[in-house]
């Protein structure tokens, strides 16, 4: 079973912020099951942005847990166009939830990227 949202994210703040990352909830979603999308601002005027994997990534040898694509390409966008992705999917998901974090080298912790 998965952690609710706001659990996860709760977790995640705190993670980041016992390595001195700052970070802040930008827009807050379904407590229960809103989607999640991190977006990481490098402070140079580009961003990455991670959002749920979609379900074809989940097999018998990865768990069950939360797992993370880059959902903008492979590297780095201008803040405009995270901006501009992450309003698409407001309106595709009212219930999101979007989570900013600020690291210059774009470290964002999140353990299951799948590539």
């Amino acid at each position: 079973m998965r952690l609710k949202s706001a659990i996860w994210i709760s977790a995640y703040l705190r993670r980041l912020s016992m390595e001195g990352i700052p970070v802040a909830i930008v827009r807050r979603g379904a407590e229960e099951a809103g989607a999640i999308f991190i977006r990481i601002n490098r402070l140079d005027g580009t961003s990455d942005v991670y959002g749920p994997a979609p379900q074809t990534s989940f097999d018998d040898e990865r768990p069950v847990e939360r797992q993370w694509i880059r959902a903008t390409g492979t590297g780095p966008v201008t803040d405009e166009k995270a901006e501009e992705f992450l309003s698409r999917q407001f309106g595709f998901d009212p219930d999101l939830w979007v989570v900013e974090v600020e690291e210059r080298h774009g470290r964002h912790l999140l353990e299951q990227v799948v590539e």
